[in-house]
């Protein structure tokens, strides 16, 4: 690691904290209140998110050349973090299981599309792009379903016909597990999009980052950011550290190669994706905790990145 490699995530990260402040500044002295930011980040989740992630699953290329191991080292190191932060939630705040499945999913969502990307190119190679994109295709298909399955299961679940198909239908109506689905079978079909069609998608696709960093700033405005810092501070430790750890780990232990080994870890060592914030507002639950989470992991990942990529390259 050396002070370039700092310097260089940091001018990567800078934009996301001016549309942050931005937002800030709207709902602080601007007139848009918690209507205008309820109102926001709906129209994201239900409208430009789907559309992004539809038109990305239905028309990702072929990934094949890549060790497909990776899929186990990340989504195995997800879903044992995404527990424990679950428990962790519980014992140490108390929260309802609503609360511990965005707790947990604050702790394994990165911020892959803003910041994975272009920190790829920057701090790693052309051969770690393609481990990176094969990760992506299936990480919101995988961690999107796994949250509103934890979460329609805190509200409805029982071991009955009734409760399960409550906890389904939940899960398959949400917006955004939706649109992976149908982008995916859309895809898988050989269908391509039709460009009257695929023209407004992209320009919905392409404003959804925006849109939700303003979101986000709004939200700051509204809850400010000591709101719960407590457990804004342990959602971004989880995330900075016991999540690439558990990636790295599971790495080792399957024998990944070092190239697959290192985009894995890279991507999970980022910073907590704007989307556990659109999540959390779409289910009221750690609002506060959540915006305020996504801008201390966002600050601490200038250092925590670069240190988590030259100790993978170092062993």
């Amino acid at each position: 690691m050396n002070l370039d490699h700092i310097l260089q995530q940091v001018a990567v990260a800078s934009p996301l904290f001016v549309l942050v402040f931005l937002g800030y500044c709207l709902g602080r002295w601007g007139g848009w209140g918690k209507e205008a930011s309820k109102a926001l980040s709906a129209f994201v989740f239900t409208v430009a998110m789907p559309a992004l992630l539809f038109r990305q699953m239905a028309t990702f290329g072929d990934l094949s050349g890549v060790d497909a191991r990776l899929l186990i080292a990340f989504f195995g190191g997800c879903g044992v973090v995404f527990l424990l932060g679950r428990l962790l939630s519980w014992r140490l705040f108390g929260h309802n299981g609503v609360e511990q499945s965005v707790f947990g999913l604050g702790g394994v969502f990165s911020n892959n599309v803003l910041l994975g990307i272009p920190i790829a190119h920057l701090l790693l190679t052309e051969q770690h792009i393609p481990p990176v994109a094969l990760a992506l295709v299936f990480n919101a298909l995988i961690l999107w379903t796994l949250v509103t399955l934890s979460v329609e299961w805190a509200r409805h679940g029982e071991f009955s016909l009734r409760g399960i198909g409550n906890t389904m239908k939940g899960v398959l109506t949400n917006p955004v597990v939706a649109s992976i689905i149908g982008g995916a079978a859309y895809g898988f079909a050989g269908l391509t999009i039709p460009t009257v069609i695929d023209r407004p998608m992209a320009m919905l696709a392409s404003a959804t980052g925006p849109m939700s960093l303003l979101a986000l700033g709004l939200s700051l405005a509204e809850f400010g950011i000591r709101r719960g810092w407590q457990a804004s501070s342990t959602i971004s430790a989880v995330k900075l550290v016991l999540h690439p750890l558990a990636v790295w780990g599971i790495a080792l232990v399957i024998g990944l190669p070092l190239i697959e080994t290192q985009a894995v870890v890279m991507m999970a060592s980022l910073a907590t994706g704007v989307n556990v914030y659109l999540m959390s507002r779409q289910f009221q639950a750690l609002e506060g905790e959540t915006s305020a989470a996504l801008l201390i992991s966002t600050a601490f990942s200038a250092v925590t990145v670069p240190l988590w990529i030259a100790a993978t390259a170092a062993v």
